[in-house]
């Protein structure tokens, strides 16, 4: 209690002692026993919009995945549980984050498909067919679309992002934003205040 929605992601430090807390998340029918943790967005429960985003889909096709802004990671275990032949990174900058995701690989047995990482360490080449994420709003406009345009350009040319955004935080201005920038953008679904995004690469879309 008593941290800033931006400490949740830039100030943790796994080197210091912290609690961790046990969740369980069901995951489009899949039960995920998972561990979290303070200093970690969502500590102890699964937040309401990541709960919005498998409610309102379908796990992605086979591919390779990226999970953005992973936290412990629920997103990027749940579609590495739910489709055996997806090889899925998450990404976060949030070490103690990172720590707890990859425990959390190694303990449902999933290491050898999700691995969590910090932004610099994912390779230059890397591409995705699909990037998932619920993604840091808080983190205001400037930084989030930063981060979006940093990793929307590693789609492949038939890949898609799904993103979940509050209604109220913009989602419906961040739709027309992606738009914009050469990434057409639909709704799958929309479920108690958090709007369920598809993104796609416009054809013919120049990179930056």
């Amino acid at each position: 209690m008593g941290e800033t929605p931006e400490e949740h992601y830039f100030t943790a430090d796994p080197s210091v002692p912290f609690k961790r807390e046990p969740l369980v998340a069901e995951v489009w029918g899949e039960r995920l026993d998972l561990v979290s943790g303070s200093g970690v967005y969502s500590r102890g429960r699964l937040d309401v919009g990541t709960a919005v985003l498998f409610r309102e889909t379908t796990p992605p096709p086979p591919g390779r995945i990226l999970d953005l802004g992973c936290g412990y990671g629920v997103i990027g275990l749940g579609i590495a549980r739910c489709v055996p032949d997806a090889d899925v990174t998450g990404v976060d900058v949030n070490e103690r984050a990172l720590l707890l995701a990859n425990e959390n690989a190694a303990t449902l047995g999933l290491a050898d498909r999700f691995r969590a990482m910090l932004p610099d360490e994912v390779p230059a080449d890397a591409a995705y067919d699909e990037i998932w994420s619920n993604p840091p709003i808080r983190v205001g406009k400037a930084a989030l679309h930063e981060l979006l345009l940093r990793w929307l350009p590693r789609l492949t040319p038939d890949g898609r992002a799904v993103l979940v955004v509050g209604k109220f935080l913009g989602a419906d201005s961040l739709q027309r934003w992606l738009g914009d920038q050469g990434y057409p953008t639909t709704r799958l679904g929309s479920s108690k205040g958090f709007r369920v995004l598809e993104s796609r690469q416009a054809p013919g879309r120049m990179e930056p």
